[in-house]
């Protein structure tokens, strides 16, 4: 589906992060709410440094409560084992009937270091050592690797490997399990995975690419890279940059969803942006790019970046998210729908479908069930 200047239509996000909430009740309320305004997903953050609810236990619960919209927690590649994520996520999908998808994050924090025994300072490597290498450099590595792994236990069970023969006693085909015997810096992983295959064969591998050494973790794995900017100019130039990047890597860049950035601060009702919010670009704080002023100029400013070439869609954080989120999906989306730039229905069901992405194939499928 296009919008009428020719692009294809807007993919819009939003953000259920909430301070301090312990009540699983407001994040169903809010994705629900993102629902009726038929976005592509919301994302609900996480971290070692902070105490709270498990963002993918949170939308675990939210996944019955709702039909279409996708479901994306952050999960940390650092301190936690490959195997398990994996298998978490695989579940998450299975129990969203093919809405999951991951925002793969890292734990750069000496706090988090030592919830886990592990010093601040030690780093992995590729020979396993230690390295001094910045540590951004070397965490995004090991997330590379962990995605990887991820994509192959995620494949290392064939569609159908589940048989429950009754005459046989058999449960699984063994010519449809296969071992990925990965070796990566710091981790080895045989497998199969435990999980049956997601529905959608993978889910979606979501990374924030606004810092220079994610970027190519983006690039090579992600299928959306979430981009904190404060201007079209900007925005294009990373999106560009990431689509050439994802390209060396013999990926096809038109697999690879770019989606800018921003906070959103409603409050001002159906006022103008505020001076230095609005027209080329939000303002820049210490949080990232800021929109603050009302829904209609929201909408303009999304349209006008949209026209510009500037990202494939746009990750929204509301900053007060009962208020923000309500006066986006009622005022914002609504203006971006009747002006033909986003969707007023979910043609499909699972997130791939909503951002327009194939399911992949099985690599040891289509190698012939060679392991």
């Amino acid at each position: 589906m296009t919008a009428p200047h020719g692009r294809a239509l807007l993919h819009l996000a939003a953000a259920l992060d909430q301070r301090a909430s312990h009540d699983a009740a407001t994040f169903v309320e809010q994705a629900q709410l993102a629902e009726r305004g038929a976005l592509d997903f919301v994302t609900l953050g996480d971290t070692f440094a902070r105490p709270g609810l498990d963002a993918l236990a949170v939308l675990s619960r939210v996944a019955p409560v709702t039909r279409r919209i996708g479901l994306v927690p952050t999960v940390t590649t650092t301190h936690t084992e490959p195997f398990h994520v994996q298998a978490a996520v695989a579940t998450l999908d299975w129990v969203s009937r093919g809405r999951a998808g991951w925002q793969i994050e890292v734990s750069r924090t000496g706090t988090e270091a030592r919830l886990f025994g592990r010093r601040s300072s030690e780093l992995p490597a590729p020979s396993g050592r230690m390295t001094s290498l910045p540590p951004s450099e070397a965490l995004w590595r090991e997330a590379g690797e962990v995605a990887d792994v991820a994509a192959r236990l995620w494949d290392s069970r064939e569609d159908g490997a589940e048989t429950r023969d009754e005459a046989t006693g058999l449960r699984v085909d063994r010519n449809k399990l296969h071992q990925v015997d990965f070796e990566g810096g710091t981790f080895s992983v045989k497998g199969p995975s435990s999980v049956p295959r997601p529905p959608q064969g993978h889910p979606v591998r979501v990374v924030d690419a606004t810092e220079a050494p994610a970027r190519r973790t983006a690039a090579r794995y992600a299928d959306v890279a979430l981009v904190r900017v404060a201007g079209p100019a900007q925005a294009r130039a990373v999106r560009t940059e990431l689509r050439q990047t994802a390209a060396g890597f013999g990926r096809d860049p038109d697999g690879l969803r770019v989606l800018a950035g921003l906070g959103v601060d409603l409050g001002d009702g159906e006022r103008a942006a505020e001076p230095g919010h609005g027209g080329g670009g939000p303002r820049q704080t210490a949080q990232g790019p800021l929109y603050r002023g009302g829904p209609v100029g929201l909408a303009e400013l999304i349209a006008a970046w949209h026209r510009a070439n500037a990202a494939d869609g746009f990750h929204l954080t509301p900053v007060e998210p009962r208020r923000d989120l309500e006066r986006l999906v009622n005022g914002t989306v609504a203006l971006l729908q009747h002006r033909g730039l986003f969707r007023t229905f979910y043609p499909g069901s699972t997130l791939r479908e909503h951002l327009g992405l194939a399911r992949p194939a099985n690599r040891y499928a289509v190698a012939g069930g060679a392991s």
